[in-house]
């Protein structure tokens, strides 16, 4: 994907990027406004109705703007959000594809003791940076393309889906297929960082869940005749542990242990969940390889695993970093520096960029705290970030 000033300057003919950049700070009310509207609609991701409201919302602001837009309907989860728009001349040489999600991990009820609120320049509220504040830039990007009169090259598919906090069961497929007609991804996850460093590589994901099948057994009259699950597993655990190998970025977690029934049964069933984490999908096999290939320690313990990498890692390969590049070079024309960064969880851009297509991740809000009473997103990053997304999109 080659990109350059000459094409930045066809795509928008009757707007400069500062003049994009300037057009979008005088949108900065109208952008916390709706930032507030989203995180006041409350979406957990185990809330099907609740995601819908939150779906429904964003689906009116899109067709305000002019997209198309469809439902991608769900029976468990939220309904999936596919919105449409060509600014083009003519027929669209290509697809830009733009992922987010409505889902958060706060329970509903939480805004009652987590309210959206504004303070030294920080929007506080539950989503607001994981990712609502993604969505927001993306009207808004598109809002300032069609008062810019671009003329971009590709037409532009956002599409925002319900469980990705969750694991992205049910979006998966459509977030492969929709990325497999696409020239490149952009992800609206969060900025890493203060100084809104995009993520340029993620680590894949994985979880591994072993049970130990042992014996019971009484365990004062005859603690000899049982296999004890737990003492296996405790074995077991040590092996695991030595598969870490941070310097690599390899990291392996049991992060959940149960057993046993009662304290005088030699336990006949242990399990372990473990967390796994890895840069490349090369590391990825080769710790799925070592995990199968662990054996019992304990006479008559028996072994059962079930999982492995469910999520591929974003690697920064040369397409990646040209995309990167090329965001450097436009974010360099509005008259700020921007930064990348290596990220250790997992978003929806794994899934895209494991298919070799040019994904560039964390395009969305600066602000910090995901997850927590503290999330907040930087009010005054707001204009930029939309301003960047912009410019991409005018531009692939």
């Amino acid at each position: 994907m080659k990109v350059t000033g000459s094409n930045i300057h066809a795509a928008l003919p009757d707007a400069p990027l500062t003049a994009l950049l300037a057009r979008l700070r005088r949108r900065q009310p109208a952008m916390l406004r709706l930032l507030a509207e989203l995180v006041r609609c409350e979406s957990p991701s185990d809330d099907k109705a609740a995601v819908d409201r939150c779906g429904t919302l964003l689906a009116r602001a899109w067709r305000r703007r002019g997209a198309r837009v469809e439902l991608l309907r769900q029976k468990r989860h939220g309904d999936h959000l596919r919105a449409q728009m060509w600014l083009g001349p003519g027929r669209a040489q290509g697809q830009v594809l733009v992922l987010g999600h409505l889902d958060t991990v706060y329970s509903l009820g939480t805004l009652a003791r987590m309210p959206f609120r504004v303070a030294a320049g920080r929007a506080y509220g539950p989503g607001a940076f994981d990712m609502k504040g993604g969505l927001v830039l993306a009207l808004f990007a598109a809002e300032a393309l069609q008062a810019a009169r671009a003329a971009p090259r590709s037409r532009f598919v956002f599409l925002w889906t319900s469980d990705e906090e969750t694991g992205s069961e049910t979006s998966r497929g459509f977030i492969e297929r929709e990325a497999a007609r696409s020239d490149a991804v952009l992800v609206l996850e969060p900025a890493f960082g203060a100084d809104g460093r995009l993520k340029t590589s993620r680590k894949g994901v994985g979880e591994f869940e072993l049970t130990i099948h042992g014996r019971a057994a009484h365990a004062g009259l005859n603690p000899q005749k049982g296999v004890n699950a737990i003492h296996e597993l405790a074995l077991q655990i040590e092996r695991i542990r030595a598969l870490n190998h941070p310097r690599r970025g390899t990291t392996v977690n049991v992060d959940l242990v149960s057993g046993g029934t009662r304290v005088n049964v030699i336990p006949e069933r242990a399990t372990a969940r473990v967390d796994l984490r890895a840069v490349t999908r090369a590391q990825a096999r080769a710790l799925e390889r070592d995990f199968r290939a662990l054996r019992p320690v304990l006479p008559g313990a028996r072994l059962e695993l079930r999982g492995g990498f469910d999520r591929p890692p974003l690697e920064r390969t040369p397409a990646v970093a040209g995309l990167f590049r090329h965001a450097q070079r436009l974010a360099c024309e509005m008259g700020w520096k921007l930064g990348e960064a290596a990220a250790g969880g997992g978003s929806d851009g794994n899934f895209t960029a494991a298919l070799g297509v040019p994904t560039l991740d964390g395009l969305g809000a600066v602000g910090d705290g995901a997850h927590s009473p503290a999330e907040h997103v930087l009010v005054r990053a707001l204009p930029e970030r939309a301003a960047l997304l912009a410019a991409l999109l005018a531009t692939l």
